[in-house]
């Protein structure tokens, strides 16, 4: 009796931190589920404090910065890569873009409008705006890290259900860069574009 007794609060007190938020990482807290150790939050859902910089692991191993988490909405965005300076290049490129384990609880929103870049023209036959009015040709003549990719065949798009929502494809042949916006809006300028890729998670058991 006396060890149950001694057991119950330790039980409590490793429950209570297991569905409680993991400390704070730079600037940004880390709601429950989202978990930076085994010590708190639910593991699956585990994301890296680096330095003070909080970030998520690809299934191809690239940390991308998160630049934001909304709890209620069970949503974060990270940020997108880079597209290299002087090339039309993603610096996840190598790894075939963005791709996301399927086994976890996380998956692209579809609340991003994705841009690819020196694309071949096989991706004509998509149902992708690959028009002169594509905001692609935008980003491509306003931005400073678009200018690598000026001239090249580029395409948008607004990721919803009829695509895949684990990956951002890239590849030699195919589309060799990308960047995200979330919350676009046709009205906006392009200097208040909001870069980032929006991933949201599946609420625990």
């Amino acid at each position: 009796m006396v060890l149950i007794n001694l057991l119950i609060p330790l039980l409590l007190n490793t429950a209570s931190t297991m569905i409680s938020g993991c400390p704070n990482c730079g600037d940004l807290q880390v709601p429950y589920p989202l978990s930076t150790s085994d010590y708190c939050g639910d593991p699956r859902y585990r994301v890296y404090c680096n330095n003070g910089s909080l970030e998520f692991l690809s299934a191809k191993g690239i940390y991308y910065k998160i630049l934001r988490i909304d709890p209620f909405a069970s949503k974060l965005v990270i940020m997108p890569p880079q597209i290299l300076k002087d090339t039309c290049y993603s610096s996840d490129l190598a790894e075939s873009g963005f791709l996301l384990d399927e086994n976890l609880p996380f998956n692209i929103s579809t609340n991003n409008v994705v841009m690819l870049f020196n694309c071949s023209d096989n991706i004509l036959l998509s149902p992708l705006n690959c028009s002169s009015n594509s905001i692609c040709r935008d980003f491509e003549k306003k931005v400073e890290e678009g200018s690598g990719c000026a001239g090249t065949l580029c395409c948008s798009f607004l990721k919803d259900s009829a695509m895949t929502s684990h990956r951002i494809r890239l590849r030699l042949g195919g589309c060799t860069a990308y960047t995200s916006l979330v919350d676009y809006n046709p009205h906006d300028s392009v200097s208040s574009w909001t870069y980032g890729i929006e991933l949201q998670w599946m609420p625990p058991y």
